[in-house]
């Protein structure tokens, strides 16, 4: 793992430089890289997943890891509390250039560390929120994905999301503007709010709600065409997007007026519920394996894996084929542990096919022998990288 294969195509999304401050169990580190996939070996509790999480923060929203921002800020031993905020700095080459990137969180006056972050590209300060999901595209698989299937459509929603984000940058916004409407729809719904005031939240909740979900089926549609060549190490899957508001809504442009309409009807409905039962917000997304005839959730462990691998496989060959070539940045943490030889290799081939970088975590650096010099690999230890 240590020469570049010039032959291999260019990525669109690469990570040449990293550096990270008070990041989880790191204080400092400073990692060089060139455009190949990248392959971090180390025990477990190493610091390998960490640099991933720090990664998935060149994107919108809370990481890899989905767990308060303030909690990726490094502890010392017996800190209730993290003393000082997170950074995180990158060189990130793009299908627009070179850009840098730096997130972290934002102190408060009184010092102490808040939810709150600040993005700068080139220097400038930018919204993180809209200006990440512009400049990097970040696809991820995580070991506690892995019961994605099994568990509440929410995991399922927000994945769909992630997916999406990558295909168009909008998505986040439209995400967050329809949970901020529904919110306040159901505050005035509660408080006995105007009517007028009702209508116009559910107009905006309408608008941003049918781009939430048009933007959804588009990304479906996309993935329906690259998981067609998926055969052989891969099973075959058909994806829908599922769930009542699905199904009755219009895409088209009396899918607002539709949708504001209701609203409007079940305001009793959801004020008695306590919460909005239409929606968007209760879509599911539905994955069956063509080869068994059968919903995800019924197959074996190693089946869902595969599944799910490609899923994220597919997300990018159709985002390299809709941007340019620009393969988002995949971040696969323990993605070779469970997968057989022939499953391995064909991973590999196919991330490598795609153009895409792929940050690879691992115990075992023999599980990504074959990727030979098309990879770059670093030992972990104690929070130290040496080249392999």
């Amino acid at each position: 793992m240590s020469a570049p294969d010039t032959a291999l195509p260019q990525p669109a999304y690469a990570v040449r430089r990293l550096a990270l401050s008070a990041f989880r169990s790191y204080p400092a580190l400073t990692l060089e890289a060139d455009a190949r996939p990248v392959v971090l070996v180390g025990e477990n509790g190493a610091g390998k997943t960490n640099i991933l999480e720090a990664l998935s923060l060149l994107s919108p929203g809370r990481g890899l890891r989905g767990t308060a921002l303030v909690d990726s800020a490094r502890r010392l031993p017996g800190e209730a509390e993290a003393q000082a905020p997170w950074a995180v700095a990158a060189t990130v080459e793009g299908p627009d250039g070179r850009f840098e990137i730096g997130t972290g969180l934002q102190p408060q006056p009184d010092g102490r560390l808040s939810e709150r972050r600040a993005a700068h590209i080139n220097g400038v300060a930018a919204p993180a929120s809209t200006a990440l999901s512009e400049t990097c595209r970040v696809v991820w698989l995580t070991p506690a994905m892995d019961r994605l299937f099994l568990e509440s459509p929410g995991g399922r929603r927000r994945f769909l999301d992630r997916l999406t984000l990558s295909f168009e940058p909008g998505h986040g916004r439209q995400a967050s503007a329809y949970e901020r409407a529904m919110r306040e729809r159901m505050r005035l719904l509660k408080d006995g709010g105007a009517a007028d005031w009702v209508d116009a939240i559910e107009a905006q909740m309408a608008a941003a709600g049918l781009a939430l979900a048009n933007a959804r089926a588009r990304t479906a549609e996309r993935l329906k065409a690259d998981l067609a060549p998926l055969t052989g190490a891969f099973p075959q899957a058909a994806i829908a997007i599922t769930g009542t508001f699905e199904e009755t809504r219009s895409p088209g442009d009396d899918g607002e007026a539709r949708f504001r309409d209701m609203l409007a009807r079940r305001r009793r409905v959801d004020a008695e519920a306590g919460r909005s039962l239409y929606g968007p917000h209760t879509a599911d997304l539905a994955v069956t394996h063509l080869g068994r005839g059968r919903p995800a959730a019924e197959c074996s462990t190693g089946e869902q894996k595969a599944l799910l691998i490609g899923l994220v496989l597919a997300a990018a060959r159709a985002q390299a084929r809709a941007d340019a070539g620009a393969a988002p940045l995949l971040l696969l943490d323990e993605i070779a542990a469970h997968l057989d030889a022939r499953r391995r290799a064909a991973l590999f081939d196919e991330i490598c096919a795609i153009g895409a970088q792929a940050w690879m975590t691992g115990t075992d650096g023999a599980l990504f022998a074959e990727l030979g010099q098309r990879a770059q690999g670093f030992n972990v230890t104690n929070g130290a990288l040496n080249p392999i």
